[in-house]
């Protein structure tokens, strides 16, 4: 499946992340981590709502108590969309101020996979980690610039770990404890094809990749063949999320970070957030277990 992304939502965001799709609401969720700000959008109504965050905000998730837990820059938060307001769970790396929390994902133990980054892009200050009911755990994983994903496999045994600056994904073992084990290289990517940054898996166990500067997101089977590749009319394509009402609507986070004004007046769709349509449908995000 070879296609192009359509425009969906104008957002003009600089760097719009963290797509997922809420069936409790048959609503997109994402973020601007720069702006920073947290979103909705409702297909049905065609609305768009908007929450200022205190900080840098990398994702926000369902929570299986109704609520919504969102990765800010220094740590966990309960957010609350009643009246915007956040609040801290867990702090992350309260002795590196200059780390932020990045992309994430949920496993269907109600765990949050997440990781950290160097917000300069410049230090292998980045680890990985999970949250589960009130509890933060560093992962066993050597340290990068930017952390990506982590992209969790449908049967809960296999996270994929993304090193962005180092173009590569690594698959890694998880056991039911969240252990995680000694990864194997999935895909070592190309740059002259943009570099890796966000990632899911579908129910089939393919892996949807956002290339950041490679104008496209694409698929790849769980060997690392590739099997689809979806062009955008914008550089920087940084997640996909897998959702609608048949579960086989994609769609798509961009970004203006990083483009010159040249660039900028060739891509003026940069930052906005695009749909497209699969063969095979995602997996329902599973509700993060809020309870300590």
């Amino acid at each position: 499946m070879d296609s192009e992304a359509l425009p969906l939502v104008a957002v003009g965001a600089e760097l719009a992340e963290g797509p997922v799709w809420s069936p409790r609401d048959s609503a997109l969720w994402f973020v601007d981590i720069k702006a920073p700000c947290v979103y909705r959008y409702t297909p049905a109504t065609q609305q768009l709502d908007r929450w200022d965050a205190p900080a840098h905000v990398g994702w926000v998730l369902p929570a299986d108590d109704g609520s919504w837990i969102a990765g800010l820059a220094n740590g966990v938060h309960r957010f609350d969309p009643a009246d915007g307001s956040f609040t801290l769970l867990a702090e992350v790396e309260g002795d590196a101020p200059s780390n932020r929390l990045n992309d994430a994902a949920v496993d269907s133990a109600g765990r949050i996979w997440f990781g950290t980054m160097d917000n300069d892009e410049a230090n292998a200050t980045g680890h990985v980690y999970h949250w589960h009911r009130g509890a933060v755990t560093k992962a066993a994983v050597a340290p990068i610039v930017i952390t990506n994903g982590p992209a969790v496999a449908p049967d809960g045994r296999t996270l994929y770990l993304v090193d962005t600056l180092g173009l590569a994904i690594d698959a890694h073992p998880v056991d039911e404890a969240g252990h995680v084990g000694e990864g194997r290289r999935f895909l070592t990517c190309d740059p002259a094809k943009g570099h890796p940054d966000g990632a899911i898996c579908d129910a089939e166990g393919g892996v949807w990749v956002g290339f950041y500067g490679g104008w496209a997101a694409r698929r790849f089977a769980p060997d690392g063949t590739q099997t689809a590749e979806v062009r955008f009319p914008v550089a920087n394509v940084t997640k996909i999320a897998l959702g609608g009402e048949d579960g086989l609507t994609a769609f798509a986070s961009t970004a203006r970070q990083g483009l010159s004004a040249e660039e900028l007046a060739a891509q003026p769709l940069a930052g906005n957030i695009f749909t497209f349509r699969v063969d095979v449908p995602g997996v329902p995000v599973a509700p993060v277990r809020a309870e300590s």
